[in-house]
């Protein structure tokens, strides 16, 4: 559809060219812009810039890893802010501080822009199947105008309230995925620990209802050693950090949070591209005494 609405990615990584694929497929016109200058496989348009990728979309979804990346993409004199429309719909997916998608709603709206902070729930497999959970903050008004697209990347919108809470309860919820994974480490670590045969113990933990399926997935990555990062443990981490700040700011006591935030420092040092799941492999690595 030469009329469809050109969408341009600020990032282009794992999530960002899996939810561009679904797009494509559902008739979109898509660009990117990546801040390594690195570009695809020639099916996707690459543009030069953040500013002259804003330029030229109807649609801005940016996809970084951290608040410093989201403000070197949007600001400066060939940041998204320079180039992009009054009129435009700005959509953030990444993980950020509340206060950072806050202000940045607060700018964008000064300059006519229609601001949505929408990380999403899901890792590389939900993307790629189109099956992400949108967690949306802003208006209605600017929701409703990329509804087709949220429906398109994930099978359920949250509008979780005005700009700032679609972050909010993405940290709620990578926060409870963190802190359980630690907790399901453990309980890993003990058994091996107390002489419990590891394929036994893997495959029971597959079956009891109080592991997760998404923790069940994990477990199943562990036990064949194959920590493939679908969630890298140096986002997770990231995460971790982004919640236990804004809860302090909030004086919200979180005490498990924060003992698991520490076993996921430690995964990230070790093994910061690895998947966050490569907490197995440190918690065996400790009880084994080996690397």
């Amino acid at each position: 559809m030469s009329n469809a609405p050109l969408i341009g990615f600020v990032g282009f990584g794992a999530m960002a060219s899996r939810m561009g694929a679904n797009l494509t497929k559902a008739g979109y016109r898509i660009a990117a812009y990546t801040p390594s200058g690195k570009g695809g496989d020639g099916s996707t348009l690459f543009l030069p810039s953040a500013r002259a990728l804003a330029a030229e979309a109807d649609i801005v979804l940016v996809s970084v890893p951290d608040d410093e990346a989201l403000a070197k993409a949007l600001h400066g004199p060939e940041g998204v802010l320079a180039g992009i429309k009054p009129g435009c719909v700005l959509i953030n997916t990444s993980t950020i501080a509340p206060e950072t998608a806050e202000a940045l709603d607060t700018e964008g709206t000064a300059r006519g822009l229609h601001v949505i902070d929408a990380p999403v729930a899901g890792s590389t497999p939900e993307a790629e199947a189109g099956n992400l959970i949108v967690l949306a903050g802003g208006t209605a008004d600017a929701i409703a105008r990329v509804q087709k697209v949220f429906d398109t990347i994930g099978r359920l919108t949250i509008h979780a309230g005005p700009a700032g809470c679609g972050t909010k309860l993405k940290l709620v919820i990578n926060g409870i995925m963190g802190s359980t994974l630690a907790v399901v480490a453990e309980g890993v670590a003990y058994g091996l620990a107390a002489g419990l045969d590891r394929s036994m113990l893997f495959d029971a933990l597959d079956e009891v209802p109080v592991i997760s399926p998404h923790h069940k997935r994990k477990l199943k990555a562990a036990k064949a050693g194959d920590f493939s990062p679908q969630f890298p443990a140096r986002l997770m981490q990231k995460d971790m950090r982004l919640l236990l700040t804004s809860a302090a700011r909030q004086t919200a006591p979180l005490p498990a949070m924060a003992a698991a935030t520490q076993s996921l420092s430690l995964t990230r040092r070790r093994h910061p591209d690895a998947d966050y799941s490569a907490l197995f492999a440190v918690m065996e690595s400790l009880v084994a005494n080996t690397p």
